[in-house]
């Protein structure tokens, strides 16, 4: 672990330095490149320093970086409209915030105030973030303070349709919301079936529950779909963002349903929705869909499932689109520390047995194949 002395220090971080990064690779200041099949969590959505991005941000730096929202700030219109039309929800309205922790925040506490209750229905290996709300949603003890547990949150089974229509008929008259990832992150690749979410979306409205689609991590096209939960054809009250949505610049937010009604003072942020911040969020937008993106990440993740069936060391592959997930042997060094260390390959992780592959949306044909290589010449050396 590198420790400068002035930081305090919560990261279990790599031995090396990062100082630049160019589409899908970075390069540290040993001048070693990387293969980043793993975008600092899966914020990197367009690749390292996009040209669009960056002139996108460059121009609005020279005309206003920042004013608050105290006043109307005619960028985050022209964001909110591409978004819904992009993602396919043009009853929704737009609330920017930072992260994606603020924005789970956000939309459990909107559920709260919407439905006058208190209770969160959230599921087994679900992660929504480290602060309040979210982190008493998420399910990981070992992260939670004791005021954390102060909240009252039931965690369900992931896909028990029983359980699931079981504590509806005793409790759904509780629950402000439920909160569920379209496929979770941290949590290692594990998602939802659809008969699973299309009963979730059918209990929550028969009870009167705001149903939220977390997507911060599986949202902006990472699957395939703009949200991963509309393959199931659900359609939530709350959509939360954040990774992605700014290419590395801090941008989240929430798509509200219009059954929602807004009132002032409720939700409120001082640098949500910045001039630079929609800049960032507006390139990731044109960028996804001038270059369809959506296709890319369709074709590049058949290509990685495909060849990464032909790997011994691969088990239970699962994920869609350009969100992978496999679990691998247990051993010192761990996979990704031989694929770090050895190809010059990062990759996230869930655990150290299970791998997440999360590559910019862009990546290209002639990358993949360079990661499968890696692979390959490790699996034979194993």
């Amino acid at each position: 672990m590198m420790n400068s002395g002035s930081l305090f220090e919560v990261y279990q971080r790599f031995d090396f330095s990062v100082v630049h990064g160019d589409g899908a690779f970075v390069r540290d200041s040993q001048g070693t490149e990387y293969l980043d099949f793993y975008g600092g969590h899966a914020v990197i959505s367009i690749g390292h320093n996009h040209p669009h991005w960056v002139q996108r941000l460059q121009a609005q730096m020279s005309s206003l970086s920042f004013y608050s929202n105290a006043v109307d700030l005619p960028i985050q219109e022209e964001f909110g409209e591409h978004l819904r039309t992009l993602s396919s929800k043009p009853n929704h309205r737009l609330f920017l915030c930072n992260s994606g922790a603020e924005a789970n925040e956000n939309a459990i506490k909107l559920a709260s105030f919407h439905t006058k209750r208190q209770g969160i229905l959230a599921f087994s290996g679900g992660f929504h973030g480290r602060t309040s709300l979210a982190l008493a949603a998420t399910d990981n003890s070992t992260i939670k303070a004791p005021i954390n547990h102060s909240t009252p949150v039931k965690h369900l089974p992931l896909n028990d349709l029983e359980q699931l229509e079981s504590y509806f008929k005793t409790d759904g008259d509780t629950l402000a919301c439920a909160i569920i990832e379209g496929i979770q992150g941290v949590g290692g690749v594990y998602e939802p079936t659809d008969e699973y979410l299309t009963l979730l979306r059918s209990l929550t409205q028969e009870y009167g529950v705001v149903l939220i689609a977390d997507s911060v991590q599986c949202g902006y096209t990472r699957s395939g779909e703009f949200f991963a939960h509309d393959k199931s054809s659900v359609i939530a009250d709350i959509y939360t963002m954040a990774k992605g949505m700014g290419n590395g610049f801090p941008v989240a937010g929430l798509l509200i349903s219009e059954d929602i009604k807004p009132v002032k003072g409720q939700l409120g942020t001082t640098f949500g929705g910045n001039p630079l911040a929609c800049a960032a969020g507006l390139a990731v937008l044109e960028v996804l869909e001038k270059e369809n993106v959506s296709e890319n990440v369709k074709q590049r993740g058949h290509q990685l499932r495909d060849g990464l069936t032909k790997v011994s060391f691969v088990k239970n592959l699962r994920g869609r689109g350009l969100m992978i997930g496999f679990d691998t042997p247990e051993g010192t060094p761990t996979i990704r520390e031989r694929l770090l260390k050895e190809y010059q390959v990062l990759t996230g992780s869930s655990s150290p047995t299970i791998l997440r592959l999360l590559p910019p949306l862009t990546v290209t044909e002639e990358q993949c194949d360079q990661f499968l290589e890696a692979c390959y010449d490790l699996d034979q050396r194993l």
